[in-house]
């Protein structure tokens, strides 16, 4: 079962250091360009994944196409992808040895999470870490934007 108990959520956001942020965003507007940033400033050290625009740099991190382009471990994959899509990103994160996968709002699919669970993933599913991170008391600094 995906992690849904405060206990267990917060357990990994503190535990994770490195995360690879699949379907990161040029354009500022979007989600995944702002839980970038806000990631970030939490003190994480996040990858921006997106083939689209790899080489490109956002918000200080430069953007690589795959997970498997993504330089040492990997504790976490936060993906914004649609649910279908979701499916093949979890595979990938599998193949890389990442020790966790997180879903996005609206994102579920359950075979894909099955899959990541039988492999010994953590999973969480369709919550955001920006509002996870507020809501358990773990922010690191005050730009919650």
């Amino acid at each position: 079962m995906p992690l849904e108990t405060d206990q267990d959520i917060t357990r990994l956001l503190t535990e994770t250091r490195r995360i690879a942020l699949v379907g990161a965003s040029a354009k500022p507007e979007r989600a995944s360009n702002r839980i970038l940033k806000f990631l970030l400033d939490q003190g994480y050290d996040v990858t921006p994944v997106n083939p689209g625009i790899a080489g490109q740099t956002l918000h200080g991190k430069e953007v690589v196409p795959s997970l498997d382009a993504v330089t040492g471990p990997i504790d976490m994959v936060d993906i914004f992808r649609n649910s279908a899509d979701a499916g093949r990103v979890i595979d990938e994160a599998i193949a890389v040895g990442a020790k966790a996968v997180w879903t996005q709002l609206g994102v579920i699919n359950r075979p894909a999470i099955e899959r990541a669970e039988a492999a010994g993933l953590d999973v969480v599913m369709d919550r955001c870490p920006k509002i996870e991170i507020p809501r358990l008391g773990l922010l690191k600094s005050d730009n919650a934007d």
